[in-house]
Formats: structure tokens, C-alpha cells, sequence
């Protein structure tokens, strides 16, 4: 299971598989097998906690921000970190919150640094007053973590995060192809009604 950044804080679980789905372990349990449902049970809430406390210690990041896209995966005890920053010090500072988790095995940090880029900066900047000045749209930016992320890498956008309805996907994907100098936009949104 994958799960991804950029929703608002106080959304549970609503952040997973590229904002696509909510995080459901399932597991196969025959019938005849009572006394092993409660040890089955107990490790799907160990492994929810889990989940839960490394999105926790992710959201926590000071310098995580709308330019960051920020995902993860647990398979066991060991989670597997992807995304994009824009800091080198958040993919590391990203990389020991995780592994000061207590149940972490191993931490596999596949976070790419984007490059620096003053002309990215400038798109950077255009995209966000394009998209957060629009006033539908606005309301994705009151929470500490904006409902959508802009991720620019030499001159491309993506739009990562969670919107409540498909007019508010394809007006942020509008806003962001109006921004000059911008080569293409691709739009990750997701659409799940009530999430903001």
C-alpha cells in the first residue's frame, strides 16, 4: 500500500495509493479458524497504528509545504519513503522521523530532490497564486498541509492531493496550464467528496 501527502492534517486515512483509495488491510480468514482471527485482528491494528503514526511523524515535518509531495509504503516493518521535495533536509529529516518509529525495521528512502531551478521557482510561485486566488479553490489552502500540492520539475506541473468534486480537479488543472513558461501540466488530483 502506498499512501501520499498533501490533504488536509485531520483527514484519516482519506491519503492513500496516490490519494486514490483509503488504506484497507484485508485478510483472508477461513471460516473454521476462530483462534486466529484474534491474532490476525491484533496485527491489522498494529499494522493501522503503524500507518497512522508514520503519516503522523510525516505531517509533523516543518518544512514540508505545498511544493512538497510526500509518500509512503509499508510492507512489514519496513516502509519505503517516495515523492518529491524541494529541500534536500526533508527527504533526511524525512528519513529519521520515520526510522525513530518504534515496530521500523528499515526505512528505504526513494524521496527525489528536485533541482534547483530559479526559473521552477518562478512557475512554483505563478501555479500557486493561480490556483489558491481562483475562489472556489481557495479553501484547499487553510490547513497547515494544502489540499493540493504543486510539484514543478524543469517547467512541468503536477497536481497532487484530494479535491472534493471533478469541476474543482479540471478548474485547478485550468489555472495551472494558464501560468506562462509552464511546458505541461499533469493532474494527479483525486476526487473525493467531503475531503476537504
Amino acid at each position: 500500500m502506498r499512501t501520499v501527502f498533501g490533504a488536509r492534517p485531520l483527514r484519516a486515512l482519506v491519503l492513500s495509493a496516490a490519494f486514490a483509495a483509503p488504506i484497507l488491510i484485508s485478510a483472508a480468514l477461513p471460516a473454521s479458524a476462530p483462534r486466529h482471527s484474534q491474532s490476525n485482528q491484533s496485527q491489522q491494528g498494529e499494522r493501522q497504528n503503524l500507518i497512522k503514526e508514520v503519516r503522523h511523524q510525516l505531517l509533523l515535518l516543518p518544512y514540508y509545504s505545498v511544493f512538497d509531495n510526500l509518500a509512503y509504503r509499508v510492507d512489514g516493518d519496513t516502509v519505503t519513503l517516495e515523492g518529491q521535495v524541494v529541500r534536500p533536509t526533508l527527504k533526511s529529516d524525512a528519513e529519521a522521523a520515520v526510522k525513530s518509529i518504534s515496530g521500523i525495521g528499515a526505512v528505504v528512502n526513494n524521496i527525489e530532490v528536485l533541482p534547483v531551478s530559479p526559473m521552477d521557482d518562478d512557475i512554483r510561485r505563478a501555479v500557486y497564486r493561480a490556483i489558491y486566488s481562483e475562489p472556489s479553490l481557495s479553501k484547499y489552502g487553510y490547513s497547515a498541509v494544502a489540499g493540493i500540492h504543486i510539484i514543478v520539475k524543469n517547467g512541468n506541473v503536477t497536481l497532487v492531493g484530494v479535491v472534493d468534486n471533478e469541476a474543482d480537479k479540471n478548474l485547478a488543472n485550468i489555472r495551472a496550464n494558464g501560468v506562462p513558461n509552464v511546458f505541461g501540466v499533469k493532474n494527479n488530483l483525486v476526487v473525493t467528496p467531503g475531503a476537504k
